[in-house]
């Protein structure tokens, strides 16, 4: 393989790994314009640039679907979450693009472990987190435009453990069809439902629903994958995210009219 992107979503100006092949890009770029910021800019080429503050990192996403020409292999991390060789966890560390050519070679796909929820199934954790109508209003859409998907969808829901945050290596083929796939679910999820009143994180819908569409995709298709070490640069804020979780479990903070 001669060309293998991984691009770094950031919003803001962070150090950045210094390996080849990492691809630093700045997310929201046409909203969030920073002047003085060398990455490459998510508002270039054909974009959704300023869906950001509804689709997250996904506009890194689809900035390398439509943009990136005559590539082996597309891979996205965040600036504070990446793939790791070894511990320690920095940039010194970050998966070198030499480990990522020979692992696709066996490989399709190359995710993060999977999140386990224990005592929650996916659906049961992301309606307890989140409103409840987009979720059910992307099955519905699996239902009748991806009925191949459904199965695999149900599968998902029911599970208790999912590949999450968006991060991903993937072959050339492997991304161009998952992106086919997520990107029609959602651009068809956005005409199903109105998040006009939905809070600033709340907005940020799609880019929650795309994490679950993930293994949808990869047990459909049957990509062949390998789960890789990684982890995150920085505080963690464990209880911060643990309390944020109670409370949007318990109803504090989000709309019943939406379940």
């Amino acid at each position: 393989m001669k060309n293998i992107q991984i691009l770094v979503a950031a919003h803001k100006e962070f150090p950045m790994p210094k390996s080849k092949g990492y691809m630093p890009i700045l997310v929201g770029a046409q909203k969030n314009y920073q002047p003085g910021i060398s990455y490459q800019r998510d508002d270039e080429g054909e974009n959704i640039s300023e869906k950001n503050p509804n689709y997250n990192e996904l506009t890194a996403i689809y900035w390398a679907w439509k943009n990136l020409k005559d590539v082996d292999a597309v891979g996205l991390v965040h600036y504070r979450r990446l793939f790791f060789d070894k511990k320690p966890y920095n940039l010194e560390n970050v998966i070198n693009i030499e480990k990522v050519e020979q692992l696709l070679q066996k490989y399709d796909v190359l995710l993060p472990k999977k999140r386990n929820y224990y005592i929650e199934t996916n659906y049961s954790h992301y309606i307890h987190a989140h409103h409840k109508e987009p979720l059910d209003k992307t099955r519905e859409i699996i239902e009748k435009s991806y009925p191949a998907y459904l199965k695999a969808f149900d599968k998902v829901m029911k599970s208790r453990k999912a590949h999450m945050f968006n991060m991903f290596i993937m072959k050339a083929d492997a991304f161009d069809s998952y992106c086919n796939f997520m990107f029609g679910v959602l651009g068809k999820l956005e005409k199903e439902i109105d998040i006009s009143d939905y809070s600033v994180q709340e907005a940020r819908v799609f880019g929650y629903i795309s994490e679950l569409l993930m293994d949808v995709w990869l047990y459909t298709t049957n990509e062949s994958y390998k789960e890789i070490p990684w982890g995150q640069i920085g505080p963690k804020q464990l209880m911060k995210k643990a309390i944020s979780f109670l409370n949007r479990k318990f109803g504090i903070g989000k709309k019943q009219t939406h379940f």
